[in-house]
């Protein structure tokens, strides 16, 4: 009976897009009796808090046990999992989070309450921290590569890169470290490295994403909640069908830093907004006043790009869109590269906007994945699909 239930639930993985057509038939959980690596690639590590077959019971357990070289996959399995993660392996890892059966293929979306895994920590920047030791998602080769610095050059570049294709899939991270923005609190510090996350959900207040340094990142399908700087970096960031969720208003939505293209020739280092939608997030204060009072960007440094394309606004977002960063910093300088294509939504007129770059189709046509990347990533799943 288990073996004739698993026949249908391939070929219903089989009829149905979306999901990863890769990876879908080992993350769905599978019947009492039955393997849950059944479906998996070979030698993928099971994370269980609860089933006999696991090895680990922590994914950074996990993690610190793999080899140097060679792909590896962890499957975790549901539940809740207090824990950083620091992922300083070169070779590729892919984290793949269970999902059930029964709202796998929830027309909702990915990013809904389909995600059976929740990794989450509680740390925030007190006094003599650097900012990314706050983060509970670290992707980086070494711990002076996951620094961040402060002010408008950050900490000093270092002469390595790390992981080449980190990938994760369906699940929830979270810095839980209050229910308001108390301070940095980050979620990710990807730097010197290329990340991929597909159906994941991003939660903190205050600089909740980061990519850093010589870093790329790509996110599809996924929510991200904050309220200062949520989207804060250094290095190129791709959103694609994400939900930018405010939970209140402060700094900007996004704010980045630049890099001259004498030190780094033909980089197109930004934030990359694409076929997304901006919105106060459910779990917001009532008391809070967001309408009218979130900005899409300010910049880091006055070499910062952002770029948001064919995103529905809600009517949290301030009619300037752009802001200057302090008041040590009064004005946008025209070295910083504020564009919008097709914003739409109550928060989407344009007319009063302090950038003057609203981009036509010839001009938005310059902003697609293979040239702000310079190249067409392999360490994206483009098979991967919405």
């Amino acid at each position: 009976m288990f073996t004739a239930l698993l026949v249908a639930v391939f070929l219903l993985v089989s009829r149905i897009s979306g999901l990863s057509p890769t990876f879908q038939a080992c993350q769905l959980q599978k019947p009492a009796g039955v393997s849950p690596l059944v479906g998996c690639p070979a030698g993928t590590i099971l994370v269980s808090q609860t089933h006999s077959e696991a090895v680990f019971s922590s994914v950074q357990k996990a993690v610190l046990s793999l080899p140097k070289t060679g792909k590896a996959v962890i499957l975790v399995e549901e539940g809740e999992y207090h824990e950083t993660i620091n992922i300083t392996r070169t070779d590729p890892v892919i984290l793949l989070g269970q999902l059930s059966t029964h709202t796998a293929f929830d027309p909702a979306g990915n990013a809904s309450s389909r995600n059976l895994v929740q990794i989450w920590d509680n740390k925030f920047v007190q006094t003599g921290m650097d900012d990314a030791q706050s983060a509970m998602l670290i992707v980086a080769p070494s711990f002076n590569a996951s620094l961040i610095g402060a002010g408008p050059t950050g900490a000093p570049l270092q002469p390595l890169f790390g992981n080449v294709d980190f990938k994760a899939y369906n699940i929830d991270f979270q810095n839980r470290a209050a229910n308001f923005s108390i301070s940095q609190a980050l979620v990710t510090d990807i730097s010197y490295a290329n990340a991929s996350f597909y159906g994941c959900t991003f939660a903190s207040y205050q600089d909740t994403w980061y990519t850093g340094r010589n870093a790329s990142t790509y996110v599809v399908d996924s929510v991200i909640f904050g309220q200062t700087d949520y989207l804060f970096g250094f290095g190129t960031a791709w959103f694609q069908n994400v939900v930018l969720a405010n939970r209140a208003c402060g700094g900007g939505i996004v704010a980045w830093k630049g890099t001259n293209l004498t030190d780094a020739p033909n980089n197109r280092y930004g934030a990359y907004i694409s076929d997304s939608t901006i919105m106060r997030s459910p779990d917001a204060n009532a008391t809070t006043v967001t309408a009218g009072k979130c900005f899409l960007g300010r910049p880091w440094n006055d070499l910062a790009t952002t770029v948001y394309l064919n995103t529905f606004m809600d009517n949290s977002i301030e009619a300037v869109g752009f802001e200057p960063f302090d008041s040590s910093r009064p004005v946008i300088m025209n070295t910083t590269f504020y564009a919008e294509y097709k914003s739409h939504g109550p928060g989407g007129n344009t007319t009063l906007r302090v950038s003057d770059h609203i981009l036509d189709a010839a001009q938005a046509s310059d902003f697609t994945i293979d040239k702000v990347f310079l190249e067409v990533p392999k360490w994206i799943d483009f098979e991967y699909q919405i």
